[in-house]
């Protein structure tokens, strides 16, 4: 998750301030369960937050993953990448929410995020946004698909808030 291991949702991210939207608790949890259970190196919460047939896009190649091993094909994917270009100790940090859309079972919430990491010893930190697209069953709300969008990292202090 280099730009996307998460750095969550920044209402001062790009540049622009943003209103930051009322969160949901029940449509935050599952978020929120999966990105501590990956800061944890917790795969397996962080898998049972989504669905069976999740989709993921990430700035990691191959960028896209989708289908029942989807997760699991993208673990190991952004930890092969990160090992190869000398990236450690990934943290995501969640920000504000700043939209979130309900229609029934399905929902829609943008959160800021700040993605940080070491290159090569070095700290960076990538501000951005993470999408979800959550739907609600019998065991309640879950992740079917999310993305990472952010510039490119940065070297130095992280933000203050994301």
């Amino acid at each position: 998750m280099r730009t996307l291991a998460f750095g969550l949702l920044a209402s001062m991210t790009f540049g622009g301030a943003v209103v930051a939207a009322t969160p949901n608790p029940d449509l935050a949890a599952p978020i929120h369960t999966f990105i501590d259970a990956f800061n944890k190196g917790d795969g397996k919460t962080a898998a049972a937050t989504h669905t069976t047939d999740v989709a993921i896009i990430d700035e990691s190649p191959p960028y896209l993953w989708r289908g029942p091993t989807a997760f699991a094909d993208w673990s190991r994917d952004l930890a092969a990448d990160d090992a190869k270009v000398g990236i450690t100790g990934e943290m995501v940090t969640l920000g504000d929410v700043v939209r979130t859309e309900v229609s029934g079972r399905k929902a829609y919430v943008i959160v800021a995020a700040v993605y940080s990491f070491k290159d090569h010893g070095a700290a960076m930190h990538e501000p951005a946004r993470m999408t979800f697209a959550l739907r609600k069953g019998t065991d309640g709300w879950k992740i079917a698909a999310w993305t990472w969008t952010g510039p490119k990292p940065k070297a130095g202090e992280a933000p203050a808030k994301p």
